[in-house]
C-alpha cells in the first residue's frame, strides 16, 4: 500500500504525536480491594497517613461504599478516590451535610494521564447519583476547578483550621447546591487520627 497524498512525502502508519488512551475500569472498591487501596496510598503519598485514613473511614458512619472507586487497568489497581459524608456547621448551630473528597492518589508511574480526572468526574457523577448536592475539598489550585470547584468562601464556608481559602473548594452537584448554606466544616473524627 502506499502512503502519500499527492506528491507529498510518505504518511507514517501512526502519526508520532497521538498521545495513547489507557482503558480505565472505574468501580466501587470490593473487601478485596482494601490491601490494594492501602498500598497504593502508601505509594502515591510516600507516607501512611492517607492509607490509614481511607481504613479508618471505612468503618466510619462518615463512609459510603459506593463511594469509595477504584481505577483498574489490566485488572490491577492504578487509581483511587475516596468521597466521605462531612457536615457544614453555621453559627446558629444548624447543621448541613455535605461530602468530602480526600484522599485520592495514583499511581505515580501513572500520574498525568488523566486517571484522577476520570475518578473525580466518575465519582461527582455516582454522588450526584446517590442524592448529594455538594463536595468540599482541600487541595491543588488549579487542579480541581477543571472539574467545577470553587473556593468555598463563595459560600462562606470554612475549613476547620488555617488554610489558604483558594486550595479549600466546593461544587454544587446540584443547582443551589449549597444555597443558604455557610459555616465551618466538621470532618470525621477519623481525620484527626492521621
Amino acid at each position: 500500500m502506499n502512503n502519500t497524498f499527492g506528491n507529498s512525502k510518505p504518511i507514517p502508519p501512526y502519526p508520532s504525536k497521538i498521545k495513547c488512551l489507557m482503558k480505565i475500569l472505574i468501580r466501587p472498591e470490593t473487601t478485596a480491594d482494601f490491601v490494594a487501596i492501602h498500598e497504593l496510598n502508601k505509594t502515591a503519598f510516600g507516607q501512611d497517613n492517607e492509607a490509614r485514613l481511607v481504613d479508618l473511614l471505612r468503618q466510619s458512619d462518615a463512609f459510603i461504599p459506593g463511594l469509595s472507586l477504584v481505577a483498574m487497568m489490566d485488572d490491577i489497581i492504578v487509581g483511587h478516590i475516596l468521597f466521605t459524608k462531612i457536615k457544614i456547621k453555621d453559627e446558629q448551630g444548624n447543621v448541613f451535610e455535605s461530602l468530602a473528597l480526600a484522599p485520592m492518589a495514583v499511581q505515580p508511574a501513572l500520574q498525568k494521564r488523566g486517571i484522577g480526572g476520570q475518578l473525580i468526574r466518575s465519582g461527582l457523577a455516582e454522588a450526584k447519583t446517590l442524592g448529594y448536592q455538594s463536595v468540599i475539598v482541600l487541595g491543588h489550585e488549579h487542579y480541581y476547578p477543571k472539574f467545577g470547584f470553587v473556593p468555598a468562601e463563595k459560600w462562606q464556608i470554612k475549613a476547620p483550621f488555617d488554610v489558604p481559602s483558594n486550595v479549600f473548594m466546593g461544587i454544587e452537584l446540584v443547582k443551589d447546591g449549597l444555597k443558604g448554606i455557610s459555616g465551618t466544616v466538621e470532618y470525621p473524627k477519623e481525620f484527626e487520627a492521621v
